[in-house]
């Protein structure tokens, strides 16, 4: 793993560098061969005596992150690395699980060898398919920025979608966790 830690509002010592490289390469023991994964991690203090602690690996099939809020900056660390063991965990469980699954004589002899396997495949596919239990239609209706979070706050959504009147685009409204706004706005 290659670290790249990057300190806001605070310096970045020695220590809490190699704390962090010591915390979070601990995820290695999770992978059979060594990991050629990016880690990027952002370090930000506030006034008010909060850090913030951000850790993001990309990989081939997976994209760890974790989020974590605390006083001190050392235990945002540690909380932001078992976040992250917890998620490889999971996705680790789910994978073993979705390999014994296809092992099992129920699929190995379907349609054939080749043809149960592939079916067995699809199958997997299809349970792993998000269900849309609830389906809206409504007109987008022209309007500015304000307007949009104006409305998206009478409904009580987190999200908000309309037509930006200025340059007629479908664009999205939605309330971060840190209770501002963001604004999502197709490329042209």
């Amino acid at each position: 793993m290659e670290f790249i830690i990057r300190g806001e509002n605070i310096d970045v010592t020695s220590a809490l560098k190699e704390h962090v490289e010591r915390k979070i390469g601990k995820m290695e023991r999770y992978f059979e061969k060594s990991v050629n994964a990016i880690v990027n991690v952002n370090l930000k203090f506030y006034s008010d005596q909060e850090s913030k602690v951000e850790v993001t690996i990309p990989m081939t099939d997976l994209v760890l992150r974790a989020e974590v809020h605390n006083e001190d900056m050392y235990n945002a660390v540690d909380l932001a690395s078992g976040k992250l063991e917890r998620q490889i965990r999971k996705h680790k469980t789910k994978v073993n699980r979705k390999v014994r699954e296809l092992d099992t004589p129920k699929h190995s002899f379907e349609n054939g060898a080749a043809n149960g396997e592939a079916a067995a495949a699809a199958e997997e596919i299809e349970e792993d398919r998000p269900e849309i239990v609830r389906q809206k239609r409504f007109n987008l209706k022209p309007m500015d920025n304000e307007e949009a979070i104006l409305q998206m706050n009478m409904l009580g959504h987190n999200f908000f979608v309309f037509t930006n009147a200025e340059t007629n685009l479908t664009n999205v409204v939605y309330r971060r966790n840190d209770g501002k706004y963001g604004l999502i706005e197709p490329t042209e």
